[in-house]
């Protein structure tokens, strides 16, 4: 590679002597080339080198050499794994480019919405020079603009609008509405967070079922009543899992009858009649032990919204499945939503294999690099920096309570805001930052300051820089100076300054970070996972910027492109001071108040802090109280404390802890990984016939006529009762005339003399079958004649309409089979064989099933010639499900911020007047109305 970069390197002068036209013709001379058979690979160094010169005229940055190196591990389809700070943005923009121009579009995809829309915006402005287009996937577009984004070279957008959408296409009823084309090369941002993390829920369509919303409400009642005793369930925290003890079980029975709530003549609560209810005691009962208001979920405005425990975001809209959902709404009094039926699903593992190329890049994967391997067949590659890592890791400090732990992590924020020097502290929970948070407001600290004067910056400048000789000289007269280089005094005061960031402030996160690299700063983050905005020691130029104009056009005022250039000239000025104070004071210090679950969100912290060469500091501050070590060792550890005579509010420090902690750490991350990898075993089995499914869906849906096979289906389902009633082998006497009889009338609408056929002397079978062939041939004749030319469409509309219902039921019936085979494994069976036998039976009785129905409404329906109704508007979820903890996480549940799949369908992009279809929707409307576009003509396609 090193040498594909020096012929990159060559190519630059040349590049920056051509004319910005000269340079966007680039794109369309690679398309000719590509035309004329060269591959991508033989126009990887001119095209990385031409979007290096683009990204400099355009956005001001040019790509590093190590940023090439990532561009072409991308290419490749490869993971790069660069540090926070290293410009993975800026790095997809060169691989991006290249596959773009095959034509067949390339998807981005990010961690959120705010993401999707910043880098397409920025990184659109490289593309657009290039003469390519960009489209972005969010919530709330119509099917028109997302037609619109997927037609784009290159598409932005979450993996959940990715797989939603797929999932949507499969559902429609005509191809024009269909809004993928394909999935040619897809570039994962945060890899590991999506193709990992988020890999444990599969993503499902799903529609409401009956409401029995009161119903929850009595159990909730009953199970707070149950648990107050603590003999009556077992909990293991370790599994989160819970279940009733056998005096749990007999008391809730006893209530649960007294009530009235069993069915009629059961022997108990047990009995096959009682499993509804048994199912919502078991949801009510994980809902009020495993789920924990402002850990797992918070309640805003009545509504019950889930945390993600990775990333502390509000997943708006996701919903748990199976009545989990619902059963938490009732422990909280929140309005109570119907629960869901599956439509279609599909597992992110199955969704991204879909890809001929897949690609990622991440600041943490080498710790999942076998899953990445096993299971997406994607090799990780660790990527330079492009200027020497100076953060100091620091070895975790234990200490034995809470309380303990607090304390000390007070002193250190303290210290680092009498200091100066800015401080990231990550939390676990939401809980646990509003409990920092309370105790920074009331905190009284005094504290001796030893800082660096200001005439002493340019020393300590030339202290960390990369020649070594000069870096210690000038350490040398650091040195010589001793305490006259420092100002020595006393800070106190009561309460400390800081910021909050986590899913209660979702809106202002990216600006909270902006700041969180100022002298001085204390930022409070519930996770840093996928936050997408640098942490700038001093601040962020372009965050400030855009501040500054919104005030300006707040107070009516337009800015010149002068006052612009001006304002960001002094903003510059401001910032390089503030990092000069910023790095004197020892860069970002990164303070972890817990270890999470897994080594890759502890990684990401600490990578927060120095980015590009920037010094910087990192340490974990843990108890024997916190969830890892007292599931793990925190009685053990404990032990070790009280019998080394550790004091209270002494800490304990060894190389031999931080092992300790990585190898638990290890032991979860295997066990997520056994769940993912389960998952997909089970998954895989469905996905073949899914694949088969959908692509016999999408040929049906195309095709023009469909007599032909609806004829053949007419035909295997008379041959099909034929051979069940009357058997090839088996005597006249022993047929079943009337069973045979009655299907032909119910499923073919036919009165056929066929006991008078079946009396005839030496009669066969097959002729039988060829008489009610050719009568079912002429009552077909009749119905098309009275139909006319509407009956191809009639056939087309049942067909697809028959499809999704077959295979709505056959995901019902895959549920049910998943949730009760592992039962199988107690009479020596593996479970997994078993559910693929299972599932290939159900398989074939769905193929059956749907031969006959189609056949059935064909054949009996009674048409009657007039105006149509318009369609009910059915409301559609989409659906996660977890199964760490078998429960089903609903992504974009009630879709508040989006809209339902059957009320996307607006006018069709074409509809727009010529060159309107690329309007952004925040920009101006053409046709002048001064409205925004997206509340204009934007609103109807």
């Amino acid at each position: 590679m090193a040498a594909r970069v020096s012929k990159i390197n060559v190519l630059e002068p040349q590049m920056q002597a051509l004319s910005d036209e000269a340079l966007r013709a680039k794109t369309e001379e690679f398309r000719q080339r590509l035309a004329q058979g060269a591959s991508l690979d033989d126009l990887m160094e001119e095209a990385f080198a031409v979007v290096r010169e683009a990204s400099r005229r355009t956005i001001g940055l040019r790509h590093f050499d190590v940023q090439l190196v990532g561009g072409m591990v991308l290419h490749h389809g490869g993971i790069a794994e660069m540090r926070t700070g290293e410009g993975k943005t800026l790095v997809a923009t060169a691989p991006v480019y290249l596959n773009a121009l095959a034509g067949k579009g390339v998807h981005v995809i990010t961690v959120n919405d705010y993401l999707a829309q910043r880098d397409s915006e920025w990184m659109g402005q490289i593309y657009g020079f290039l003469g390519l287009s960009v489209g972005v996937i969010v919530h709330g577009l119509s099917q028109g603009q997302r037609q619109a984004a997927y037609n784009s070279d290159i598409t932005y957008g979450t993996n959940n609008e990715f797989g939603f959408d797929y999932l949507r296409d499969n559902l429609v009823y005509d191809a024009s509405e269909m809004v993928q084309r394909g999935h040619n090369f897809a570039i994962v941002d945060e890899v590991d967070s999506i193709l990992i993390d988020e890999a444990r829920t599969p993503l499902i369509i799903s529609g409401p079922t009956e409401d029995r919303s009161e119903f929850y409400k009595i159990i909730d009642a009953l199970i707070k009543q149950l648990i107050e005793d603590p003999e009556t369930y077992d909990f293991d925290e370790k599994q989160r899992q819970v279940i009733l003890t056998e005096e749990g079980a007999e008391k809730i029975e006893e209530i649960l009858q007294a009530a009235g709530h069993l069915a009629e003549d059961t022997t108990g609560l047990y009995d096959a009649a009682n499993v509804s209810v048994v199912h919502h005691v078991n949801q009510a009962l994980r809902a009020n032990v495993l789920y924990t208001r402002d850990k797992d979920y918070i309640v805003r405005a009545g509504e019950v919204i889930l945390i993600d425990e990775f990333t502390g975001r509000m997943m708006h809209g996701r919903r748990l499945s199976e009545g989990l959902h619902q059963a938490i709404e009732a422990k909280e009094g929140a309005v109570i939503q119907p629960e869901n039926q599956t439509l279609a699903s599909v597992t992110i593992q199955n969704y991204f294999r879909l890809y001929s190329k897949l690609s990622g890049m991440t600041g943490t994967a080498a710790t999942e690099a076998q899953e990445f391997g096993d299971i997406y067949k994607m090799d990780v590659m660790e990527i330079p920096t492009n200027r020497p890592v100076a953060r100091i890791d620091d070895d975790d400090e234990v200490y034995r309570t809470f309380a303990e732990k607090n304390e000390a992590i007070l002193k250190q924020i303290a210290y680092c805001y009498a200091h100066g020097q800015p401080i990231l502290v990550g939390t676990v929970s939401i809980e646990k930052s509003e409990q920092l948070s309370e105790l920074l407001k009331s905190y009284a600290w005094e504290v001796p300051v030893k800082k660096l004067r200001r005439e002493y910056w340019g020393l300590a400048a030339r202290a960390r820089q990369v020649d070594a000789d000069a870096a210690q000289k000038a350490k040398q007269e650091l040195l010589a100076l001793g305490d006259a280089a420092f100002e020595t005094t006393v800070a106190k005061g009561k309460g400390i300054p800081h910021n909050v960031l986590n899913a209660r402030y979702h809106e202002q996160e990216a600006g909270i970070v902006a700041d969180a690299g100022v002298p001085g700063a204390v930022t409070i983050a519930t996770n840093m996972a996928g936050r997408g905005t640098d942490i700038q020691l001093g601040g962020n130029v372009d965050m400030k910027l855009a501040k500054w104009r919104d005030e300006q056009r707040g107070l009516g005022i337009e800015v010149t492109p002068e006052e612009a250039k001006a304002r960001k000239a002094e903003i510059e000025a401001e910032i390089k001071d503030l990092k000069e104070e910023a790095l004197a004071a020892g860069g970002l210090y990164v303070l972890g108040t817990e270890r999470h679950e897994s080594r890759r969100i502890d990684n990401q912290l600490r990578g927060r802090t120095g980015r590009q060469g920037d010094p910087g500091r990192s340490k974990f501050f843990l108890s024997c109280e916190d969830d890892l070590l007292r599931i793990f060792a925190g009685e053990r550890l404990d032990g070790i404390m009280r019998t080394f005579g550790v004091q209270e509010g002494e800490a304990i420090t060894h190389k031999w802890l931080n092992s300790a902690i990585a190898t638990a750490q290890k032991r979860v991350e295997q066990r997520n990984y056994e769940i993912r990898k389960n998952l997909l075993k089970y998954d895989d089995v469905v996905n073949d016939q899914r694949k088969a499914v959908f692509e016999q869906r999408q040929e049906f849906m195309e095709a023009a006529d469909l007599s032909e096979i609806i004829g053949e289906f007419r035909r295997d389902t008379i041959s099909d009762f034929v051979e069940r009633h009357l058997p090839p082998k088996a005597f006249a006497e022993q047929w079943d005339v009337d069973g045979l009889d009655e299907h032909v009338r119910n499923y073919l609408g036919l009165e056929l003399p066929i006991r008078d056929w079946a009396a005839e002397e030496g009669i066969a079978n097959e002729e039988i079958e060829q008489r009610i062939i050719q009568a079912a041939e002429a009552r077909v004749a009749e119905r098309e004649a009275q139909v006319g030319d509407h009956m191809r469409t009639v056939e087309k509309s049942f067909l697809l309409q028959m499809v999704d219902l077959q295979w709505r039921e056959h995901l019902m019936h895959l549920d049910h089979l998943r949730n009760v085979i592992g039962l199988r494994g107690y009479g020596q069976r593996d479970p997994l064989n078993e559910y693929k036998t299972e599932a290939f039976s159900l398989f074939e009785k769905l193929l059956v099933d749907l031969r006959q129905n189609v056949t059935r409404w064909l054949m009996t329906v009674e048409f009657q010639f007039e105006e149509p109704p318009p369609p009910p508007t059915g409301q559609m979820f989409e659906v996660h499900l977890d199964p760490l903890t078998g429960e089903n996480a609903a992504e974009m549940g009630a879709l508040p911020d989006g809209i339902p799949a059957d009320q996307r369908a607006g006018l069709p992009v074409s509809a727009l007047p010529a060159g309107w279809e690329d309007t952004g929707r925040n920009s101006p409307c053409p046709c002048g109305s001064g409205k925004k576009f997206k509340h204009c003509h934007g609103a109807l396609v």
